[in-house]
Parts: structure tokens; C-alpha cells; sequence
């Protein structure tokens, strides 16, 4: 799973940046030396090293595993790996200079989050179609061609796509045990949630209500947004619900918008944001699982699931619940094939051996299993089927899926801790209330207006994070103030451009 759901379309990059992503990746044409001659495991004459690109920040095992990975690539494919990470500060900036320096990448990870599509379009990966039958034969097979159609952009096929079925739709995460305790409301809704927060409040003083931090776009605004129906996290506060895709307007500036803010300025007052959050390092499901905060306004099951078995491994008398907000909406979306995958840039130097690599990741057990769990009896043991972390999250130098390799999960060799079972519980009642993602496979390409998006991105940074931090008093002048600097820097330029995409988007996905 990724870091943020849902997470919004980054403002991040500048005009220079956009200009050097073409230049550097070729306008969509590889300047990289395909290898020739047989690809084909245990063939390849000259040994190469392959950089591979992983979002967040490495396990402290992670040398380990990589060298062990690295003998069996050795042998395999006459090949070296090295992981790069890029910590998740400042994570979205980096991965922009990656794709625009053209540095020299072997394989990186994509998602709908980190712009996939968008980067696509504008030729920063190689296409895979006629790679894949050379270099990853198997794979192509393996991953059903449903799957590969849903991830093309342009018609053409730039990310593997994981093949694992899971849904990433948020949810209420709350400390159970305290709830219980207390006698609180299960947080269903917003009311309830807010009813929860100040019961903690009033009963844990020097716990914080919720885990929320410096990523306010996406740990309130977004979670917001999506709990009152809208699509995912859309960009440049436009507003698109889920049961009316046609009808586009500006959502920033409006009374909804107005609603939100003011909430947020409420929990600010109430004391469950801290006056500091904006400068907040920590990771949100880290406050929780080590018992400094008592919920998170949304996550997902996985993670759900993953904040409470490392909780439980330290402190076995506390729990966690979960309320999707399907409960809330009537309805939830598995994840889009562009949820999760992994590209080879333009700049890769060896994109057959890169492909083949990773074919070794997703359908070698040894591989898949190694860069999943870490190793068996060090890291982990299996106990009646179930994984079980080996010591605790401290203690463990690669708890499970600690490598973040999301996107080579193979549904074959997937281990499970006990506490999974719940999230399987999950998933079974989501799956009745599921509806198709229709609008992940949307492809922004936002060349006419690049100076004016990175301008924007300024703007939000210095007059909006602040409103939704609840950090502004008066709400209705900071949103006004805000508003204005916006339409200065190109906001309803931007918006009528994005309109005329997502028009023409439905149109030809026969979407009403």
C-alpha cells in the first residue's frame, strides 16, 4: 500500500522543472542502450548494477537483504541491485527531481498518487510493450490483460501493475481499549468521530486525540473530502462527487469548502490539532501504534492492520478498531492497476535487465519472499500458516513489507500475520458495497499551464495549509485572502484547463 491513499495531485513542480523533465526524458523517446542479444535468464555477458528507486524510508535490514538478494541476481542474471531511498520528507519533491535531472534510474515506483498517468504522458517512463515479451515473458502473462489495458496511458503500457486485490479506501482508526474504556462512540461519522476525540481529550490529557501531521492537504483535507463524497483527492480545490462525475466547479471558495475549514479551525480550538502541526516529522500510524496519539481520522485496512500488530507486539492489552467510511458513503472502490507498480524510466541504461529483474521479484518465491518478509527464522517464523514477526518493531530490522514493495506482492506467496483476518473481515464487507474505479485511469497532462500550477503550489503552501491546520482565527478572511492569491496565480486558468480534460476523459470512457 502506499503512503496516502487517495493522497492529492502534487503542486510541486516548477515551470523549469516541467521543461526539464521533456528535455531530459526525450519527449517520450528512450535515449537508453537496450542490451542485445538473448535476454533470457543466466545469458546476459556483461554484468550491470541496477538502481531501482523505493518511496519512504529504508529498514534498518535492509543491507542485508539487499546483499543476499544481490548472490542470487548475481547467478540468475549476472546483476547487482541497489535500493534507493527517498525517505518521506519531502518525498513528492525528490521524486520530481528524479524523473526531471535525468539521473540515471533503473526501475521506480508508480501509483495514481504519485502521478503515474501524468508522468507517462509526458515521457518519463519507457513504454513496456515490446520490452515485456523480450525481457519479462512471464510476467506479462501472469498479470491479467485487464490489468495491463487499465494502466495504459495513450495506449500505451508504462507501469507492471500489482496484481493484488485490496481495497485502500480510508477508514476510522481508534484506540478500541480506550473507547471501551470510557464508554465513547464508535466513530462512524464525523459527529461521532468528533465526540470520540474530545471523550479522549477529557480522560487522556497528555495523549493526543488524533494522529494528525505537517501533511494537512492530505491527513484533514483530502480525508474530509472523501468522507463527503467526493473523487479521491482532486487538484486545484475542484470539486467532482462520486455520484455526479459530469458536474465540475470550484470547491475552493465555496460554502462547503467555508464548512470544512471551519471544522478544522473547531478541532484546533478544541485542542485536537496541535498548534505545531505543520512542523510535525512524525509518520501518523507511528503516533498511534506507539501510543502516542488515540486515532487517525483515515487510513487504510492494511495499514489498519499493520499499526496493530506492531502495537500489540509491545502492549498485547491494547486494541485498535476500524470503521470504513463505505459505512458512511454506501460504497467502496477496490484499487485502480495504477495503484501500484513500477516503471523504468527513460534514463535507464538497462531496461531489459531492469524488467527482467523485477519479473524475478514478483514470480520467484525465493525473491518475492526475501523482499517481502526479510529472513525466515531471523525475521519472521510462519506459526499454523500465519507470519509472525520475530521480537518487535524496535527490535526487528525488517518487519514485514518493511521494504515497501507494494507493488510486487504476488497473491501466491503473501504471508499474513493473525491480525490480517480482520482485515480479510474488511475487505468481505466492502466487497458487497463495491463499485469500479472509473476515474483513476484519468491522464492530466498540464504542460499549457505549468507556471501557473507551480505558482499555485506556493500560494496553497503559504495561505491554505495554514486554514487547514485550523491555525487561522478567522476563517471567512483567511479563505477570501487565500482565494485571491490563487486567481492571481493562474487558479481559474488552471481549473477551466482541467475541466476540458475531464470532460473529454468521460466522454470517451463512456462515463455519464
Amino acid at each position: 500500500m502506499s503512503k496516502k491513499t487517495g493522497k492529492r495531485f502534487s503542486l510541486l513542480l516548477t515551470a523549469a522543472l516541467s521543461f526539464g523533465l521533456l528535455a531530459g526524458c526525450g519527449g517520450g523517446t528512450s535515449n537508453s542502450t537496450v542490451e542485445s542479444g538473448n535476454t533470457q535468464e543466466g545469458t546476459y555477458a556483461k554484468p550491470v548494477e541496477l538502481q531501482v528507486y523505493m518511496l519512504g524510508n529504508a529498514p534498518k535490514d535492509m543491507g542485508k537483504v539487499e546483499a543476499e538478494l544481490n548472490k542470487m541476481a548475481k547467478e540468475d542474471l549476472n546483476t547487482t541491485v541497489h535500493f534507493n531511498y527517498t525517505t518521506w520528507t519531502d518525498w513528492d519533491q525528490k521524486y520530481k527531481l528524479l524523473l526531471s535531472t535525468g539521473q540515471n534510474i533503473d526501475l521506480i515506483y508508480t501509483a495514481d498518487w504519485t502521478q503515474y498517468s501524468a508522468y507517462a504522458k509526458r515521457g518519463a517512463f519507457l513504454p513496456l510493450d515490446d520490452l515485456l515479451p523480450k525481457a519479462a515473458p512471464e510476467l506479462q502473462k501472469f498479470v491479467p490483460e485487464d490489468m495491463w489495458n487499465a494502466v495504459r496511458v495513450d495506449s500505451k503500457i508504462y507501469t507492471v501493475p500489482s496484481t493484488y486485490k485490496e481495497y485502500v479506501t480510508p477508514g476510522f482508526v481508534y484506540r478500541e481499549d480506550l473507547r471501551a474504556k470510557y464508554d465513547l462512540p464508535v466513530p462512524k461519522d464525523l459527529a461521532s468521530y468528533e465526540e470520540y476525540m474530545a471523550g479522549i481529550k477529557a480522560n487522556e490529557p497528555d495523549m493526543m486525540p488524533a494522529a494528525f501531521t505537517s501533511a494537512v492537504d492530505a491527513v484533514l483535507a483530502d480525508t474530509y473530502q472523501s468522507l463527503n463524497g467526493m473523487i479521491g483527492a482532486m487538484p486545484y480545490g475542484i470539486g467532482i462527487k462520486q455520484q455526479d462525475p459530469a458536474n465540475v466547479y470550484s470547491y475552493w471558495g465555496s460554502d462547503e469548502h467555508k464548512k470544512e475549514l471551519s471544522t478544522f479551525r473547531r478541532w484546533q480550538e478544541a485542542g485536537y490539532i496541535s498548534k505545531n502541526v505543520l512542523n510535525s516529522k512524525d509518520s501518523a500510524q507511528d503516533l498511534v501504534s506507539t501510543g502516542k496519539a488515540a486515532s487517525m481520522f483515515g487510513d487504510n485496512p492494511n495499514r489498519y492492520s499493520e499499526m496493530l500488530s506492531q502495537m500489540q507486539a509491545n502492549h498485547p492489552d491494547w486494541d485498535l478498531g476500524y470503521t470504513p467510511f463505505a459505512e458512511t458513503l454506501g460504497y467502496a472502490m477496490p484499487v485502480h492497476p495504477v495503484h501500484n507498480g513500477f516503471a523504468v524510466p527513460t534514463s535507464s541504461k538497462n531496461p531489459e535487465r531492469a524488467l527482467a529483474f523485477y519479473e524475478k521479484l514478483v514470480l520467484d518465491k525465493r525473491y518475492n519472499q526475501l523482499t517481502e518478509y526479510g529472513f525466515e527464522g531471523t525475521n519472521y517464523t510462519v506459526e499454523n500458516g500465519y507470519y509472525k514477526m520475530v521480537g518487535t518493531a524496535e527490535t526487528n530490522g525488517f518487519p514485514r513489507e518493511a521494504m515497501n514493495g507494494w507493488a510486487w506482492r504476488n497473491p501466491d506467496y503473501m504471508l499474513f500475520d493473525k491480525s490480517y483476518d480482520k482485515v480479510k473481515e474488511i475487505f468481505a464487507e466492502l466487497d458487497k458495497v463495491q463499485t469500479p474505479d472509473l476515474f483513476t485511469g484519468f491522464a492530466e497532462d498540464y504542460s499549457t499551464y505549468a507556471a501557473e500550477r507551480a505558482a499555485l503550489e506556493q500560494v496553497e503552501k503559504q495561505y491554505l495549509y495554514p486554514l487547514e491546520a485550523g491555525l487561522v482565527e478567522d476563517v471567512e478572511g483567511g479563505l477570501a485572502n487565500f482565494m485571491q492569491k490563487a486567481k492571481q496565480a493562474g487558479l481559474e486558468k488552471i481549473q477551466a484547463e482541467y475541466k476540458k480534460q475531464w470532460e473529454t476523459y468521460l466522454q470517451k470512457a463512456g462515463i455519464q
